[in-house]
Order: C-alpha cells, then structure tokens, then sequence
C-alpha cells in the first residue's frame, strides 16, 4: 500500500497518523486484540499531533460505523444469497455471524475515517512553514 501514502486511503486502512502517515495511531496494531483495539496512542511520535482534538471526539465515528457496517453486509448478502443462492435464513444467519466477526474492523476503520475528516496530511509541515 505505499503507493497510496499520502492520501487518506493510506492512512484509513493502515490506521496511520493522518498527517505525517509515519507511525499506526494504535497501542496494538491487531484489531481482534479485544482487550485494546480501541486504545490510542495520544499522540504521534513523529510529529507531534494529537489524536483526541477533545473530550469524546470520537464519538462521531458512530455515525460512520453504521455506513460502515452496511458496506460488510451488503457484501456479504450478495456473496451468499445472489452468488450462492442459500436461502434468505441462512444468508441473514450468515450476515449476524459476520457482522460479530468483523466488528473490530468496523470500529477502527470508522475511528480511522472520522479523524481523517479534520486532519490532513502534510498538515504539520504547514503550521511548521507558517511559523
């Protein structure tokens, strides 16, 4: 994927800062460690920036988990119930099974989105630039 640093694509699927894309913004970087997969660094080694911009900023990435979510399920609804042609129980039955499975992901890339809405990257070179 180093093709893509330097874009938000980068930084939303490896969970990298958003603005210099040098170090993951996460304690661990294994998603299905339960015990941390939301723990956060407070803020980057690299350039400084800090990932919590306030109090409870990322309770907004609830509102992009949903979305999120429904990507998953749609995928998964197609894949058994279009290609495999199962039955509608079997492919819901299928989707909850995924949907528990694959929550850790759906977390983080909603957390990794939602910051990546007010942060930039090479953002920390222009404030440097300006002083």
């Amino acid at each position: 994927m180093e093709f893509l640093k330097g874009t938000k694509v980068y930084s939303i699927f490896t969970g990298s800062c958003p603005v210099c894309q040098n170090e993951s913004m996460y304690l661990e970087s294994n998603p299905y460690q339960l015990s941390s997969t939301l723990k956060m660094k407070e803020r980057c080694g690299h350039c400084n920036t800090k990932y919590k911009i306030e109090p409870s900023f990322f309770y907004g990435a609830m509102y992009v988990s949903y979305p999120v979510g429904l990507i998953f399920a749609f995928i998964a609804l197609f894949l058994c119930f279009f290609v495999l042609n199962l039955s509608l129980l079997t492919t819901f039955l299928i989707i909850v099974i995924e949907m528990i499975l694959v929550l850790p992901v759906v977390l983080r890339l909603s957390r990794n989105i939602w910051i990546n809405f007010f942060m930039h990257y090479g953002q920390h070179l222009k404030t440097k630039q300006k002083a």
